[in-house]
């Protein structure tokens, strides 16, 4: 089966991407990603899928997973049972690192990790939680404290010296074959053109489906139909403008592919709990605190 693309979308304002996700979510499934991850676990146990490996994974795992390398984590858990966190994850892209790696020489012991992912890295149990309270720190970082995390994170996982490759030695990620699938392709066509009209018939057209069979598929392949998957992407768009005061919300709404304002505050609401003006003003006071720490 071939693997599904994720879209990461690092923030315009942000140099990498800190998140957490519970169990079920939309994420968990055979999926592709060109960022470098970074897998924390802080619930379960289960399977883990990289590349061709499959093993067993439990809380306090910590795995690094390089560009395009298809992966999953599946939990054991009664059907109709959830978990509100499941997993940290840290993602960053190739460009960020080797441009740290240039800037910083002295960050340059990174590189035998860097090229060690491309199979998966699992590191060490002792690694593993020092990593994770860093993780858990990160999350609700600002400003240069995120840097400082994330260097020492770097610090930790660069001189681990138990890490244990997952994928065979001889298993190569093929993401121009995972791209040439029907639904990574309409993916793509979403992202590149995420502030314009999107319509489900045209997309079904792309996808060479029925409106029905395109619905369906879509579902199975995101967890979610195709206006919510939309509409978080535009959502978390919005958020980067809202970290700037160089738009207003309305303007905010219409630059982010919303019609009308209405719909947007409605959406925005729903996903992150709070309107947009009241996440642009609690951004500020993190700024302001994060500049006067």
């Amino acid at each position: 089966m071939e693997p599904d693309l994720e879209l990461v979308g690092v923030g315009e304002d942000r140099s990498f991407k800190v998140w957490s996700h519970g169990y079920p979510f939309r994420t968990v499934r055979w999926h592709f990603h060109p960022e470098y991850e970074l897998h924390f676990v802080t619930a379960t146990y289960g399977t883990r899928y990289v590349g061709d490996h499959i093993g067993e994974f439990a809380m306090g795992e910590l795995v690094l997973v390089g560009p395009n390398l298809p992966h999953n984590w599946i939990s054991d858990l009664p059907d109709g049972e959830t978990v509100d966190e499941r997993c940290l994850v840290l993602q960053f892209t190739g460009e960020f690192v080797s441009n740290c790696l240039s800037t910083f020489p002295e960050l340059r012991f990174l590189l035998p990790l860097l090229q060690e992912s491309i199979r998966g890295v699992r590191f060490a149990p002792s690694v593993a939680n020092s990593v994770g309270g860093l993780m858990r720190d990160l999350l609700h970082a600002t400003g240069a404290l995120r840097i400082r995390l994330l260097i020492a994170i770097f610090d930790l996982i660069g001189h681990a010296h138990e890490r244990m490759p997952l994928a065979s030695i001889g298993f190569q990620p093929q993401p121009s074959a995972y791209l040439s699938a029907n639904m990574n392709k309409v993916l793509q066509h979403i992202v590149r053109n995420l502030t314009e009209d999107l319509t489900e018939p045209d997309l079904a057209k792309l996808s060479r489906q029925s409106v029905s069979t395109f619905a369906r598929s879509f579902r199975k392949h995101t967890g979610i139909n195709f206006v919510q998957y939309v509409n978080s992407l535009r959502i978390e768009l919005a958020c980067q403008h809202l970290g700037q005061d160089k738009l207003t919300v309305t303007a905010i709404c219409h630059e982010v592919g919303f019609k009308n304002v209405s719909n947007f505050n409605r959406q925005f609401l729903a996903l992150k709990g709070m309107s947009p003006s009241m996440f642009r003003s609690l951004r500020r006071r993190a700024s302001h605190f994060a500049a006067a720490a």
